[in-house]
């Protein structure tokens, strides 16, 4: 049985801030574009109500940060935390590299392959069809499941104590939607729909306890005052 108060572990997704792509809708992946004005503003807007001592986001209970390697994501956990520390970069959490579709919008990618005689009798999806000259959903998954991997060891050995034990990840918009269904264990093709905002914060957790329980924290109650 758990510790008096112990916790189960949980993992906080946090998408980066508003760029000049995510506002216009274009693809960004390996495009190393900063943080707009208002997408520091969003980040800042969350910390004030998610990040801190006895917020949703303790500092004294996160074991690990992990940050993808581009600088709006790092950028993000400046802003959120107040440090230039305190992270590790990951490569499993770049964006999905898009390859042929970097830069445009999702019509201008349909229009491009119909007009290569792809997809005629069904809507490109990047969940099952993936990106030309960029990664397919298989090598997206690859990636995550080996950052999981670790995540879930670590999360095994500490479980039931009161050691911290939350973990923090800062991404992007398709990767933390990818993340959370393979936590969940689903193929990216499974039609699991998901939005995640700018500088929103998502989590993930276990239920009962369990390692082999993973679970979407569909609501999230907020520390009590004390």
């Amino acid at each position: 049985m758990p510790g008096k108060d112990s916790s189960t572990p949980r993992i906080y997704i946090i998408r980066h801030g508003q760029t000049e792509w995510s506002a216009s809708g274009q693809y960004t992946g390996k495009t190393d574009i900063p943080l707009t004005a208002y997408g520091e503003k969003q980040v800042k807007a969350s910390a004030d109500f998610y990040y801190g001592p006895g917020r949703l986001i303790d500092p004294a209970k996160v074991a690990k940060v992990y940050v993808s390697p581009r600088k709006r994501a790092i950028r993000t956990w400046e802003l959120l935390s107040g440090r230039t520390d305190g992270y590790e970069i990951s490569e499993s959490l770049a964006e999905w590299d898009y390859g042929e579709y970097e830069g445009i919008k999702t019509n201008e990618i349909r229009e491009k392959r119909k007009s290569r005689g792809l997809d005629t009798d069904r809507k490109w999806d990047i969940w099952r069809d993936g990106c030309e000259g960029g990664e397919t959903p298989a090598q997206v998954t690859a990636r995550i499941d080996s950052l999981l991997a670790t995540i879930r060891k670590f999360h095994a050995a500490h479980m039931h104590d009161n050691e911290p034990k939350d973990i923090v990840i800062i991404s992007h918009g398709h990767h933390t939607r990818a993340f959370a269904k393979r936590f969940l264990g689903y193929d990216l093709s499974f039609p699991l729909s998901m939005m995640i905002e700018p500088a929103g914060v998502g989590a993930l957790s276990y239920q009962h306890h369990e390692i082999d329980e993973p679970a979407l924290l569909l609501g999230i109650g907020l520390p009590l005052p004390k």
